[in-house]
């Protein structure tokens, strides 16, 4: 018996995160499309941030019961050891991108603010990815690539680029994981 619970934990851990959801991506870069048309509208600073950080919310509640439906439905919990080792590797560039937020906003050089956060997403889908299905760390660095653009170039295009990245991105990797890897 003690054979057959260790057997099933070492598989179990080499296995991947299968959970990555399409159709949340979908919905979560329809509602960054949404964000970026309505930041993009605010008169002030505050409020651009105040649309960005309710998105980001949402766009977090989108992806767990999302992922929480789609690992249901394959019979696996989202908690398993392929799934902690998304969240370890996907959770601290999320927290550097809050913190990074919070001070940028803070100290003024605002304009940097959408590179910062697609870059970081990048990298932790990035890093996330090196626990899923392989399209997801490819994902990750068209993040990056977006990212790198929005902060070498004009401050002008970060609303374009947040739109670009959260929004186009999912929209096409959403599409393509859940045709590919069943939802």
């Amino acid at each position: 018996m003690d054979n057959l619970h260790y057997i099933r934990r070492t598989m179990e851990r080499a296995g991947s995160f299968t959970a990555v959801p399409g159709a949340g991506g979908v919905l979560m870069g329809a509602t960054a499309m949404a964000a970026a048309w309505m930041a993009a509208s605010q008169a002030s600073a505050v409020r651009w941030l105040a649309v960005w950080v309710a998105e980001a919310i949402l766009a977090l509640l989108i992806g767990i019961i999302a992922a929480a439906r789609k690992s249901a439905r394959a019979k696996m919990a989202l908690l398993s050891a392929p799934g902690r080792k998304f969240i370890a590797a996907f959770v601290p560039s999320m927290a550097a991108g809050a913190l990074l937020t919070w001070v940028l906003f803070r100290t003024g050089p605002i304009a940097v603010l959408p590179g910062v956060w697609l870059l970081l997403y990048g990298a932790g889908v990035v890093a996330g990815g090196a626990a899923s299905v392989r399209i997801v760390p490819l994902m990750g660095a068209c993040f990056m690539a977006i990212g790198g653009v929005a902060l070498l170039g004009p401050a002008s295009w970060g609303n374009p680029l947040l739109a670009a990245g959260f929004g186009g991105l999912h929209i096409l990797f959403g599409v393509t994981i859940t045709v590919k890897y069943g939802g």
